[in-house]
């Protein structure tokens, strides 16, 4: 097991596997008092080695890995990439490209819905993996030998998950199912939420625009603290206490210490008197600034119902077909469609459309029918079965 801990190491590494078709690639890293990822481990694997890069070595300089992730002509294999791209988008500004996910392409390929790493293995492999050393801290030095085996086996079985995966596609003709995945995992969007975008996290718990300005403020300032500390953000401030300061805004210190989602000394800390002035800030909008808030969304009378027939629709085409429901439609998705024809949602769009989407619309809107043979149900056009009726109620 080779453990880069060089630049010199890393570079020559790097331009060996540049040569390969494919690399894989899997991350360590922890996040749970940061706001940022710190990077601890990388496991790498070409098809015919696979190596660890210690990025806290000392001295080591990340560039030659960052050049591979983006070199074009070598495909990038993660399972369950997105928090992998994140890191790297992150530290290099640079998103890996072209990606494999093997996660979303097991959904595809009819392994059920987010299948787990481990469990992916098995089924193709038979092999099980020791998830004894899963909770580890990876960024304490020196790792035992345990904990670096189990690391690199996250790469190293990969290699025939993503042979298998990708095989399996090809003979299903499916292989562009999955590109349209990719390009949402590639895209910069996907990791950079501008700070005046965060509310869209929060629950709109808000009655009125003065709130929901607030509401909108309190959010972009808790993200701009969350990143400029590197602290998590409920480190900052809680949602529920955010819902709170929306409803009751405090006008000075004692307001805000009666408040009962604050931390016992928060009035004390950094963000105390800042908080103060964000609330005061939304308090002096003028009125023909404060923002609407969003209108709910009803649904048309009736479109439950036809939520609930999507629903059956939807399991009779993933049983068909082997695909996973999640990479379909979700349950949003339904309800989005019951209510409406152009509904602005995936299961309307490309391959979905043409494996769910049209005969979605062909169930809602009376021209394809859903039946029970006994065994299981079925599709049935219209016509089909306006005749079976006929032929039933003349027997009687």
């Amino acid at each position: 097991m080779q453990i880069v801990t060089t630049t010199e190491e890393l570079a020559h590494k790097c331009k060996a596997y540049a040569a390969s078709p494919y690399v894989t690639v899997d991350t360590e890293f922890l996040r749970e008092v940061t706001f940022w990822p710190e990077l601890c481990l990388i496991q790498m694997a070409s098809p015919d080695d696979a190596i660890i890069i210690d990025p806290l070595a000392d001295g080591i300089d990340l560039k030659p890995f960052f050049e591979l992730m983006g070199d074009a002509n070598v495909v990038k294999v993660f399972h369950a990439a997105r928090q992998d791209i994140e890191i790297i988008y992150n530290l290099a500004g640079l998103i890996p490209h072209p990606v494999f996910d093997t996660q979303v392409a097991a959904m595809v390929c009819g392994y059920g819905d987010s299948i787990s790493y481990d469990q992916l293995v098995f089924r193709i492999t038979s092999e099980r993996i020791d998830k004894s050393s899963r909770f580890t801290d990876w960024k304490r030095r020196p790792l035992s030998q345990k904990q670096l085996t189990y690391a690199l086996s996250d790469v190293t079985h990969l290699r025939q998950v993503y042979q298998s995966i990708k095989a399996n596609l090809e003979e299903q003709g499916r292989a562009h199912w999955v590109s349209e995945e990719m390009d949402i995992l590639t895209s910069p969007e996907t990791y950079d939420m501008p700070p005046e975008n965060a509310w869209l996290r929060l629950k709109l718990r808000v009655r009125r625009p003065r709130e929901f300005a607030l509401l909108k403020i309190l959010a972009e300032w808790r993200e701009k603290m969350a990143r400029q500390y590197n602290i998590p953000r409920g480190r900052v401030i809680k949602d529920e206490a955010i819902y709170e300061i929306c409803s009751h805004p405090p006008s000075d210190i004692d307001e805000l210490m009666k408040l009962r989602g604050l931390s016992r000394g928060f009035d004390r800390g950094r963000f105390g008197e800042a908080l103060l002035g964000v609330v005061r800030e939304a308090r002096q909008l003028p009125k023909d600034q404060l923002p609407q808030i969003p209108p709910p969304r009803h649904a048309p009378e009736g479109s439950g119902a036809a939520a609930e027939m999507l629903k059956v629709l939807l399991k009779v085409i993933v049983e068909k077909h082997g695909v996973a429901a999640k990479v379909i439609a979700t349950v949003d998705d339904l309800e989005k469609i019951a209510a409406s024809d152009q509904a602005d949602v995936p299961a309307l769009k490309g391959w979905r459309r043409e494996l769910f989407g049209e005969d979605a619309l062909k169930l809602k809107n009376g021209r394809i029918a859903l039946g029970f043979d006994g065994k299981s149900v079925m599709i049935i056009p219209v016509e089909t079965a306006h005749a079976s009726s006929k032929a039933s109620q003349a027997a009687e």
